[in-house]
């Protein structure tokens, strides 16, 4: 069965007609940005349109945005090229943020998933080494928001660089850099119904930072290669839709409503962090008894896109780091979906998950 509806935006957002327009009119150009011809300064006008919009999305400065191939780019870069040579991040963290700095201490999180704020500062307290930590804006699996502008204070109190992956924030909530605190931020475009394949990292302009890939001197020499014109055209024109947030109340009431009907119609179902403050679109349920393949199978032959709590690249289920952090067993954590909403869902498309999925729970239990 073709699947009719799809609440997997947290993985990758459908394309807005906006980023797919803009798309479209970057490829009919031939120009290389960096070429001073007017072929080359009309793709240049391209990148730095679409820059002042990414900008203008986390409220930072056109000169402080790196376009980069993506988050997981953005936030390796980030981590390995800021000179610091320890590393701390947040057991909740991205896996392109976890595997980028494996060695990397973890900072615990509590029951409902937020960041150890006295554990960072004695953390920190302990090792005078200089320092870089890790900790993500809003989770890509439950959607808790973190508590980044008192731990960038944390970090300044001890010298230490703060990296935020603002990916699942992007849109949602109201990003203003500077007053975060935060000297580094991560953003993807696909997940703001842009094109995949296009990030950036902004990093503060009292930040120095090296380059991961090099050869050329594109970025002011931070990152090098022919910037992708086509993917950052339409990069833009998402940031642009998102920075008005213009779907958050909207979805929000969605998203509460699913979670409402969802513990009425199945009173044993466990929402994950909807004690913490959370992003709008977000929602981690276990259905007890129900392992989390078996449901995303089942809602997938159902017409349904949902995911698992946590998925590795070849797209297999396994065990999510963020509800072990967070204490939950595997009697519950392996039995966690994800559902995420965005800018194309509607009441329609919560009826149908409500269904399948209220079915599904009543069917017997396999021995």
């Amino acid at each position: 069965m073709t699947t009719t509806v799809y609440l997997d935006y947290n993985a990758t957002a459908p394309l807005r007609p906006q980023a797919r327009a803009a798309v479209e009119a970057a490829l009919e150009l031939t120009g290389n940005p960096s070429s001073v011809h007017r072929y080359g300064r009309a793709a240049r006008k391209i990148v730095e349109d679409a820059r002042e919009a990414v900008a203008a999305l986390a409220r930072a400065k056109p000169a402080e945005v790196v376009f980069t191939s993506g988050a997981s780019e953005a936030n390796a870069q980030a981590l390995t090229a800021c000179g610091r040579s320890r590393v701390l991040v947040s057991a909740v963290e991205h896996a392109s943020v976890l595997d980028a700095a494996p060695e990397a201490t973890r900072i615990p999180v509590d029951r409902e998933g937020i960041v150890d704020l006295d554990a960072l500062d004695a953390m920190l307290a302990i090792d005078r080494r200089p320092a870089v930590v890790a900790l993500m804006l809003a989770n890509n699996e439950t959607g808790v928001v973190q508590p980044v502008a008192k731990a960038a204070a944390i970090a300044r109190r001890h010298g230490a660089l703060l990296l935020c992956d603002a990916v699942q924030g992007a849109g949602k909530l109201e990003i203003d850099f500077a007053s975060l605190g935060a000297d580094m931020m991560s953003f993807s475009a696909h997940k703001l119904a842009g094109p995949q394949g296009t990030g950036a990292l902004i990093v503060s302009e009292q930040v120095e930072i090296g380059a991961l890939i090099r050869g050329g001197g594109q970025e002011r020499g931070r990152r090098g290669g022919t910037e992708n014109l086509p993917g950052i055209a339409g990069f833009g024109a998402a940031a642009e839709i998102a920075a008005g947030m213009r779907d958050r109340v909207r979805i929000r009431a969605l998203r509460d409503r699913l979670e409402r009907e969802a513990r009425a119609r199945v009173p044993e179902a466990r929402i994950f962090g909807a004690g913490a403050p959370r992003i709008g679109n977000t929602s981690s349920i276990a259905l007890p008894g129900r392992p989390a393949a078996t449901q995303v199978m089942a809602l997938d032959l159902a017409g349904i896109a949902v995911s698992a709590g946590a998925a590795c690249s070849s797209g297999k289920v396994k065990a999510s780091h963020v509800l072990e952090a967070m204490g939950v067993g595997p009697d519950l954590a392996d039995h966690a979906i994800r559902v995420s909403l965005g800018w194309a869902t509607g009441e329609a498309e919560i009826d149908r998950f409500l269904e399948a999925w209220s079915a599904m729970a009543r069917q017997p239990v396999a021995a």
